[in-house]
């Protein structure tokens, strides 16, 4: 694995001067027996440069300091309360920036113009290029999604449409990518959630798109076929089933539910330790643990946390037959945004079944260099033995090269449509 580049940037907090301070509270202390003079009426300023400080130089020593102190548990644990006073206050200090940013909006922003999933992919990607341990990426870039996720809850939470109900993997896909603060709204269906973002009673919505063992959804990509709504952002989120139950014993189970999906991520568990058991596919896995709590014979397949919800055992798990089992989610909205630095682009492009057809839309890319991720050809609904080609490449459409292939490609094919670019998956 590469070496991660260190950032050697100096980073610097941004506390208020006394001054200032004063000055935001109508005007400086008076010094006891200076004269007083008649102060200008203030004027609109900018926020304060920030103190240049070695922070993270200063933060390596204290852990090395850290590492080579001498194990007194009263020492350690005044030193872990002092560093909490630290995060907390600093905590407090980077809400109240963000609350700035409201201001500065105006009173009539909605929850969704505060939301900037570029700037968010950007401040992660620091978070880990800084890293150097003991906690992982993954962890870090959870505590800093929280964060970012409170801090743009003061304004007003974002309401995100996921597959319902709650206890499904887009629930936590939807607390993965934008944090608990944001607001769920569970739906019955993929088509639901994309008929609520477009109709304004989501910010975003959150859908399955492929998975890494069983391949694409097709009922995700279909819906792209007429919908006028743009990709956002990406969540790769690693799936572990359970088997849940009741009563939890494995012994009592005749029957299992679970998401025609899982039933097939699971399909030599289930051969191997519940052969002959009858399995039922149903809308989600939510919905299988809520059929199989009605009975003692009845099991479900779902993650970990539908056991929580719904108050059931675990019985078995991870019972998934691949270890890197992972589902790739799409954040959908009303909009498009700027580039990140690091993108991908969702392509839908429409053309008639004739021969080197798919070459003249795919040379464009390679000549360019432009790696592609991801092609899938569904029949389009516009005319018989026309196909669109979902394609997924590297970059985003407003920048070169990929705009001048776009351009490209856009001479020849029936139908270029952009589906959207944003910030490739944070771990």
């Amino acid at each position: 694995m590469a070496d991660k580049r260190r950032s050697t940037t100096t980073r610097g907090r941004k506390p208020a001067t006394k001054a200032s301070a004063a000055s935001a509270k109508g005007g400086r202390k008076p010094v006891a027996g200076a004269r007083r003079a008649t102060a200008p009426a203030p004027a609109a300023v900018d926020a304060p440069a920030p103190v240049k400080i070695d922070a993270e130089a200063s933060a390596r020593s204290r852990i090395e300091f850290a590492k080579q102190a001498r194990p007194d548990l009263a020492a350690v644990r005044a030193q872990i309360d002092g560093i909490d006073r630290e995060i907390q206050a600093l905590i407090a200090e980077r809400a109240l920036w963000a609350h700035q940013v409201g201001k500065a909006k105006g009173k009539l922003a909605a929850a969704i113009d505060y939301y900037r999933p570029e700037r968010e992919a950007q401040v992660l990607r620091r978070v880990v290029d800084r890293n150097q341990g003991p906690l992982s990426d993954e962890v870090l870039v959870r505590l800093f999604r929280e964060i970012m996720s409170a801090c743009l809850a003061q304004q007003e939470p974002l309401k995100i449409g996921y597959l319902g109900p709650e206890g499904t993997f887009s629930q936590q896909a939807v607390h993965k990518h934008f944090g608990h603060s944001a607001r769920g709204l569970p739906l019955v269906s993929i088509e639901e959630v994309f008929d609520e973002v477009a109709a304004g009673n989501a910010d975003f919505g959150v859908v399955p798109v492929e998975n890494s063992g069983q391949g694409t959804i097709q009922s995700t990509l279909d819906m792209f076929l007429t919908s006028p709504l743009k990709i956002c952002g990406e969540v790769e989120l690693r799936v572990h089933q359970y088997l849940l139950s009741r009563t939890g014993h494995i012994e009592d189970i005749e029957r299992v539910y679970s998401h025609g999906m899982s039933l097939a991520q699971c399909k030599n568990w289930l051969r191997q330790n519940l052969p002959g058991v009858h399995k039922e596919a149903v809308s989600s896995n939510a919905e299988a643990v809520r059929r199989a709590k009605k009975s003692d014979d009845a099991a479900a397949i779902a993650g970990e946390n539908a056991a929580h919800v719904y108050g059931m055992k675990v019985v078995a798990g991870p019972i998934e037959d691949r270890n890197d089992n992972t589902t790739r989610f799409l954040v959908i909205g009303r909009a498009s945004f700027p580039p990140s630095g690091n993108d991908r682009t969702s392509l839908m492009v429409s053309i008639r079944d004739q021969p080197g057809a798919l070459y003249r839309i795919l040379e464009p890319l390679a000549r360019r260099d432009i790696s592609m991720n991801r092609i899938e050809s569904r029949p389009a609904h516009a005319a018989l033995w026309q196909y669109a080609f979902f394609i997924d490449v590297a970059g985003h459409a407003d920048e070169s090269p990929l705009k001048d292939a776009l351009a490209e490609i856009d001479d020849f094919a029936g139908d270029v449509r952009v589906l959207g670019s944003y910030p490739v998956a944070v771990p």
